[in-house]
């Protein structure tokens, strides 16, 4: 009988929140108005990474991207900002570093929040090594110094997102302080009803009323790219992008000798990757797919202004 509550009353959380009134219909679209969002993520960790988001904004369809603020290439961000105040720009919380040969540490002072560092002073590489480490309060610690950070920098961030997924995906705790810091700050976080679909009911408890629900991400992964970025790209936008509030995350860049010697050892997701994002969305193939398809571009500042 314990049992059977259990279910039904993880059932009834799960109609209750995706039952609640969709974001489309909250931001004034019809209910069977496809919206979406492109969104360059990584922002900051290089000058090529920089400068091919840059153009995918300024030149293609990208209307939306993320920056990371404990990497090296911040600055290149700041002017771009102030100089198009009228980007929609976020932040990618980070709290890993993938790469072999680029390193970096925190936000906050080293010994305020250590276990989110390895013995050398740098982020962990992956989700599973944060998580096996990361204390709560450091986390959070963090997070707020990486947003202070922005908003001293001028910077005002029109969302929250999380690098590699770590703080969606490492821990309903985790999740809870990434969904706190939202609130607080009055900027959303990323979170998509189709991943609230298969999530365990600790991590449906940390979402309240408060917080922004978009329908679904689209993101590439290994066999897409395998498969060739356009035709996985020109898939998404004509077969899989339905009513509703979408986002399609890319990571435009240039496959140049810095981003090379930045992705090494690293295939996927890497220079070639990169560049190959830069061209579809800057390419008049994706202008045409997008008008073909009914499909209307919606930017995140639209979304915040529910806060």
């Amino acid at each position: 009988m314990k049992i059977f509550l259990f279910i039904l009353f993880n059932f009834l959380s799960i109609g209750c929140l995706l039952s609640q009134e969709s974001l489309q219909a909250r931001l004034g679209y019809g209910e069977e108005e496809k919206l979406l969002i492109i969104h360059a993520d990584d922002l900051g960790v290089s000058h090529a990474q920089n400068k091919g988001s840059f153009e995918s904004m300024t030149r293609g369809v990208v209307n939306s991207g993320s920056i990371m603020m404990p990497c090296p290439w911040v600055a290149e961000v700041v002017e771009f900002y102030k100089e198009h105040p009228d980007s929609d720009l976020g932040l990618h919380l980070t709290l890993t570093n993938e790469w072999k040969k680029l390193r970096w540490s925190s936000v906050a002072p080293n010994d305020q929040v250590s276990s989110i560092l390895n013995e050398d002073g740098f982020m962990y590489p992956d989700c599973l090594e944060f998580g096996k480490h990361a204390k709560l309060e450091d986390v959070e610690k963090e997070l707020r110094a990486q947003i202070d950070k922005s908003l001293a920098l001028g910077l005002k961030p029109t969302h929250l997102d999380a690098h590699m997924g770590c703080l969606v995906f490492s821990s309903a705790e985790i999740f809870g302080i990434y969904l706190k810091l939202g609130r607080e700050y009055k900027i959303p976080c990323m979170v998509s009803r189709f991943f609230l679909k298969a999530a365990g009911q600790n991590f449906l408890d940390q979402v309240t009323d408060q917080d922004v629900i978009i329908e679904r991400t689209f993101t590439a992964g290994p066999d897409d790219f395998d498969g060739g970025m356009e035709q996985y790209y020109e898939d998404v936008l004509r077969n899989r992008v339905l009513p509703g509030v979408q986002i399609l995350l890319i990571h435009p860049g240039y496959d140049n000798e810095e981003m090379k010697a930045m992705t090494e050892g690293h295939y996927y997701w890497g220079s070639a990757w990169r560049q190959q994002d830069l061209e579809f969305f800057t390419s008049n193939k994706c202008r045409k797919i997008l008008q073909e398809e009914n499909i209307k571009l919606i930017r995140w500042s639209e979304i915040q202004k529910l806060y």
